[in-house]
This record gives structure tokens, C-alpha cells and sequence, in this order.
């Protein structure tokens, strides 16, 4: 009997030593309003990510922070890689120094993929594996998982989307329990998907009205089971964004400079088509898992690399700090998981932290990320106060923006000068940042920037948007902080 006992106690020990898993999956160009988890009113259908939605956290207040290039995937991918902030990066191509500070050892720690997540985790006894598309990441770090299956998949069938992707982590899975590799593991479960050119499976583009096409001459009609049009739509920008004929999305072939109403739902569509291709994915795996009996030690992270526009605001890609764009979905499950929403204000760079603490590893001294465990076992509702987003990618220095509570100011200073605007948006009032092209009649629902009685609020968000420029190393000042 004191046998049985003291074994009894040791497999209890034992249980309640095991280190959690983690499945981290990102996908590829998703704003979070494309999933009826934050807009309810969505026709996306996404079962799986809606269940987890409902068994975990959900975080309404979640961001990437910005980008120095065009390619924005590629500094918000090395963010999450690193705990890095926007300005304290490497260049993905080690031989060409593309970051404004690259070449700054102060900023720029060498030698950073030996602290990246995999590394970090390698080092603690993790098995780490990894699949997403190649290109626009951090190199270095992307070599460091111990299994790695990259590939860009962005066709319309099983072996050229996003299924592919599934497939490699189920490989991964049935390896592990043929082996009874008993070791956690940190899966990196990334797609190609939806990015551009938004290739969906024949049977999911039917369902959403949805056309893939290059024939510039010969663009989609209209169809009535394509998605709406986005609350906050516009058939053209007011201004130029300061990216002209580059970025935007419109050299990708099959997406158009068009933004009437016939090409903006097809792009909706054929967007919807490819998530949930994803979604399909996603629940394969989590089936998988539970299976095996790890469901209930796993952490499961769902997010994107960043939002993405399709004709809000009269744009269509990423390179903007709309909160479409500057937005990303979070959800989290797992061991101790607080289940509802949060508002959170976390970066996408605060991952590595968060995964260090909740896996119980020092994270590196290189990381700037917080931890938002607090938030997620209920102790916090957030982590910072303010906010602070980037885009310079194009004409220099570009877009930025800053957040504090209801408040979000949005800068724009691009074309040599030719472009200088400002927008301030109270963000409770006027959640869709309607400008005055939308044509709103409540004197809430626009830019507020130019009206006298905020003046005050503009100058306030104005003196923080240059205090966290500074705190940042940004390399750029806007013209009236000179």
C-alpha cells in the first residue's frame, strides 16, 4: 500500500512538473475584422478559431507596431522572433543592411538569432519545429527550429495551400508519438495565407462569389454571395499614403488599383476563401493534439503578422496605421488561461516574454518585450498605457501613429513634403476612423484634428507621439518636431 502511494505521489510530482506545449500559429495578412470574433456581422466562417475564441482570451488591443520597409510581414516577423522593437532590428539579409539601424551594435545586438524563440527554447529543452512561407523573416532565426518545413503556399489546391502547412505539423505530431518523444515542444505554425494573391480552393471562392483573376481588362462582376463592402469603405484614399505605384498591394498581379465595389468584394471574397482554407487547417491539428492527450497542456496562440485594408479607407494593403491595418488578433488558450476579452495593449513583440514566462524560461537579455501573463491569468487588464505604430516603407519619414486610451493620432508626413496631414480619432466615438470623405452627419464620426475644441488633445498626443519617437530611436522626424 505504501508503495502504491508513494507512486501514486510521484506520477502526480511528475504531472505537475511537465513543462506546457505550445502551438503558436500566425497567418499571413488578416485584419482581426475580418473574423466574426471581432466583427460579429463578418459572413467569414471560421468554426475553430471561433471556438477557441470562446475556450480562451481574446484581446482587443493588440498591435504589430509598424514597419520600415514595404514588406511589413518581414519587421513584424522578426518582432515576434526576437521581442525586438520596430527600430531595434536586423536586416533579414545579414549582407545587405536594410534596416535604418542595422548597422548599430547599441541597437542591434549581434549574433541576435542565438536569443531568438527557438533558440531560447532549444536551450531550455523544448523540441521546436516550424513551417510558413519562405522569405520576409528573420533568416537567422528561422534556422535555429530543429525541424523546419518552409515553403510559400498560396495555390488553390492541397499540395499548394494552406492544407501543405497542415500537413507538415501532422507529420511532426505522428513522429513525436511514433517516437513517444515525451519532450514539450513550440511549434511555429505558420501559413502563406490569405496574403495575396488570395488563391482559394475552387469550392470555398464559390461560396464567397469569388474569382481568382489577372486579366486587368476583364475585372469581376459583382456577385451576391460576395462579402459586403467594409463599413469605413472608400472608392480612393483622400491623400497620398507615400508609397506611390510601389506598394499597396497593387503590384502583386491579380490585385488591381481598382477600388470600385466590384473589385474590393471579389478581393473580400477570395480573402474569406483562404481563411477558412486556414481555419480548416487549424482544427486538423487541434484534433491531433487532443488526441494524443495534449490538448490540456498546450498553450495555443492564433494571430497574424498584421491587418490588412481591402478598400477600408480606400486602400488595400498593409501599409497603413488604420486600426485594420496597425490592428492584429490575439486569442489564447491554455493551462490558466483567463476565458472572455481583454483589451491587453500588447505588441506582437511582447510574444517572446510571454511564452518565456508562461514556459517558466529567463528570457534573453536581449528581448524589450513585456509579458502579458498577468493579463492572461486575470491579474492585469493591460500591460502599457500607450501605443506607438510605424510605417516607413515608402517616402520617408513616412506614416505614424500613437494611442492612449480612447485617443489615437495618425501622422502623415511623405512625398519630400508634398503630403503632411493629420488625423486624430476618438476611437470610442468613432471606432471605424470615418474621415470626412465618409460623410458622416454625427460631428463625432471624423478627423477631429482640425477642430478648436480638441486642440488641447491634439497638442497632448502630439507632445507623446514625439516623446515615444524619441524613446524609440526612431530615425525620422516628422516636420513639426524638427
Amino acid at each position: 500500500m505504501r508503495f502504491l502511494i508513494l507512486l501514486s505521489l510521484a506520477l502526480t510530482a511528475s504531472l505537475s512538473a511537465k513543462k506546457p506545449n505550445f502551438l503558436f500559429i500566425i497567418v499571413d495578412d488578416q485584419s482581426p475584422f475580418d473574423l466574426k470574433v471581432y466583427h460579429p456581422k463578418s459572413a467569414l466562417e471560421t468554426p475553430n478559431i471561433d471556438r477557441l475564441a470562446s475556450s480562451g482570451l481574446v484581446f482587443d488591443g493588440s498591435y504589430h507596431m509598424g514597419s520600415w520597409m514595404g514588406a511589413v510581414c518581414t519587421c513584424s516577423r522578426h518582432m515576434i522572433m526576437t521581442g525586438r522593437s520596430v527600430w531595434h532590428l536586423p536586416s533579414n539579409n545579414p549582407k545587405k543592411k536594410t534596416g535604418p539601424n542595422g548597422n548599430n551594435p547599441a541597437l542591434v545586438p549581434p549574433n541576435l538569432e542565438k536569443n531568438s524563440l527557438a533558440a531560447v527554447f532549444n536551450r531550455a529543452g523544448y523540441d521546436t519545429m516550424r513551417t510558413c512561407k519562405r522569405g520576409n523573416s528573420f533568416s537567422g532565426a528561422n534556422n535555429q527550429f530543429q525541424v523546419v518545413k518552409d515553403a510559400t503556399k498560396r495555390g488553390d489546391t492541397d499540395e499548394t495551400g494552406s492544407h501543405w502547412h497542415g500537413q507538415q505539423v501532422l507529420d511532426y505530431l505522428d513522429s513525436r508519438e511514433s517516437t513517444e518523444d515525451e519532450d514539450p515542444f513550440l511549434i511555429y505554425f505558420g501559413f502563406s495565407h490569405p496574403h495575396d494573391e488570395r488563391n482559394g480552393k475552387p469550392e470555398l471562392l464559390d461560396k464567397y462569389g469569388a474569382k481568382n483573376h489577372r486579366d486587368k481588362k476583364s475585372l469581376p462582376a459583382l456577385n451576391p454571395k460576395q462579402p459586403e463592402l467594409p463599413i469605413n469603405y472608400l472608392s480612393k484614399h483622400p491623400f497620398s499614403h507615400g508609397h506611390p505605384n510601389l506598394r499597396d498591394e497593387v503590384s502583386v498581379p491579380g490585385v488591381w488599383k481598382n477600388r470600385d465595389e466590384a473589385t474590393i468584394r471579389n478581393e473580400i471574397g477570395r480573402e474569406f476563401a483562404c481563411s477558412e482554407s486556414i481555419d480548416i487547417q487549424i482544427g486538423r491539428v487541434l484534433k491531433k493534439i487532443e488526441a494524443m492527450g495534449e490538448l490540456d497542456n498546450t498553450y495555443i496562440i492564433y494571430t497574424s503578422d498584421h491587418g490588412m485594408a481591402i478598400g477600408r479607407h480606400g486602400l488595400q494593403g498593409k501599409q497603413n496605421l488604420y486600426e485594420h491595418t496597425w490592428r492584429v488578433p490575439y486569442i489564447v488558450k491554455g493551462p490558466g488561461v483567463k476565458k472572455g476579452r481583454v483589451q491587453g495593449n500588447i505588441y506582437l513583440l511582447d510574444t517572446l516574454a510571454t511564452l518565456c514566462d508562461l514556459a517558466d524560461i529567463k528570457p534573453p537579455s536581449t528581448n524589450e518585450g513585456t509579458s502579458f501573463k498577468p493579463v492572461l491569468t486575470g491579474d492585469k487588464k493591460t500591460i502599457r498605457d500607450t501605443l506607438f505604430g510605424v510605417y516607413a516603407g515608402g517616402t520617408k519619414p513616412g506614416m505614424r501613429s500613437v494611442k492612449k486610451g480612447d485617443w489615437k493620432l495618425v501622422k502623415f508626413d511623405v512625398l519630400d513634403g508634398q503630403v503632411r496631414e493629420t488625423q486624430l480619432f476618438n476611437l470610442k466615438e468613432n471606432p471605424n476612423e470615418f474621415l470626412p470623405e465618409h460623410r458622416k452627419n454625427n460631428p463625432k464620426l471624423t478627423n477631429l484634428a482640425t477642430l478648436k475644441e480638441h486642440a488641447a488633445k491634439l497638442k497632448e498626443m502630439e507632445a507623446l507621439l514625439k516623446s515615444e519617437m524619441e524613446r524609440f530611436n526612431d530615425p525620422y522626424p516628422l516636420w513639426n518636431q524638427k
